[in-house]
């Protein structure tokens, strides 16, 4: 049997799901006004704990790809573009949306509604910038483009 399509599958969602959560979380808000309901507790969830089993599934389904295909692939110009984009993304994610998602949970939309509101629009746009370098990063690696 050959296990690569598994590994490549698994190792795309293990990739989606650790950005998933800043990227949805925004949304996810705005509908429950700040108040958690049990998707956005389970994406909360998903984003604290999470991070370090998904990013080790991730590590280790990335390390097990290079090993089927060779350390060669890393020589691909559009893989190393979009190897730097999903970093890109998840500095974004631990820096900017981490802390701004957090910060919005423990503001209550009663208390402040216009800052709420202004706060969590700034959010959304944050995550709609990421949904957006995720799509670029999908594209790269559906086409692999001659880059260089």
């Amino acid at each position: 049997m050959d296990w690569f399509p598994i590994l490549l599958v698994t190792h795309i969602a293990l990739a989606v799901s650790l950005l998933l959560p800043s990227v949805l979380l925004p949304f996810m808000l705005r509908r429950s006004h700040g108040a958690p309901d049990a998707v956005t507790r389970a994406l909360m969830a998903m984003q604290g704990t999470g991070t370090l089993i998904i990013g080790a599934g991730l590590a280790l389904t990335g390390g097990a790809m290079l090993w089927i295909l060779g350390p060669e692939l890393l020589t691909q110009p559009w893989l190393v573009v979009a190897l730097t984009l999903y970093v890109v993304n998840l500095v974004v994610a631990a820096v900017i949306s981490r802390p701004n998602l957090r910060r919005l949970i423990g503001l209550r939309a009663e208390d402040d509604a216009e800052g709420w509101r202004r706060r969590a629009k700034r959010q959304r746009y944050v995550a709609y910038g990421m949904a957006g370098v995720i799509g670029v990063i999908g594209f790269l690696m559906s086409t692999k483009p001659d880059l260089w």
